[in-house]
């Protein structure tokens, strides 16, 4: 079972967490995250592209010349797809892009990204933010303490608005509750950083300095 530090926002020791095994320390399914992250992205198409076919587009009621003894090809319409001003043959239609994926295959893939991330110590457990108000400066300052840098993944609670306030205006960051946490989001980042209490699976080993066993 992994463990990490807890740390302050001032880049402080504050404890330990044990972190899930089956959350942080599996071997990363790669072709789950593919396919995973794949649907993820083809899910954000509008898919509002739309064409006109030779039915839809005006004009060409008329056949523009006889059938024969012209010495010009055949044409019945100058609404053709040959003809320029003509309709467009399977051009594309209003269409959903969404595939299905099974609940299953999108937890191993949150799975396997946090497994990933952790391998390469890219997570990070904050123990608590405690801002009093909005504070983007204090925000900032709170990464640079942590050594967080890059484009950062950041897990809080969603009705911590004052945490959520703090970090929105930092083009790097971006906030997530920890119910909508996602592969694609986690494989974008440089670093993950979770507040204590919204790490899945976490299990608290303590403050810093404190002993963890029953005192006799």
């Amino acid at each position: 079972m992994p463990t990490i530090s807890v740390k302050t926002t001032a880049g402080a020791d504050a404890g330990s967490i044990d972190l899930d095994d089956a959350t942080f320390g599996i071997e990363p399914n790669m072709a789950v995250l593919h396919q995973v992250v794949n649907a993820q992205l083809a899910a954000r198409r509008a898919g509002t592209h739309s064409t006109k076919t030779r039915s839809e587009v005006s004009g060409g009621g008329a056949k523009p010349w006889k059938q024969k003894g012209t010495g010009r090809a055949r044409a019945g319409s100058t609404r053709s797809p040959v003809w320029v001003g003509g309709g467009i043959a399977h051009g594309p239609k209003p269409r959903s892009y969404a595939q299905r994926t099974n609940k299953k295959m999108i937890k191993l893939a949150t799975r396997s990204a946090l497994s990933d991330r952790c391998a390469d110590d890219k997570v990070v457990v904050v123990d608590a933010w405690g801002f009093d108000r909005p504070n983007t400066k204090a925000a900032k300052a709170a990464l640079a303490a942590l050594g967080v840098e890059g484009r950062t993944l950041l897990v809080v609670d969603r009705n911590d608005e004052t945490t959520i306030r703090s970090f929105r205006n930092l083009p790097q960051v971006h906030v997530l509750a920890a119910d909508q946490l996602n592969a694609y989001d986690i494989l974008v980042s440089d670093y993950v950083v979770f507040s204590r209490d919204q790490v899945p699976g976490g299990e608290d080993t303590g403050a810093a300095g404190e002993s963890t066993e029953s005192e006799e």
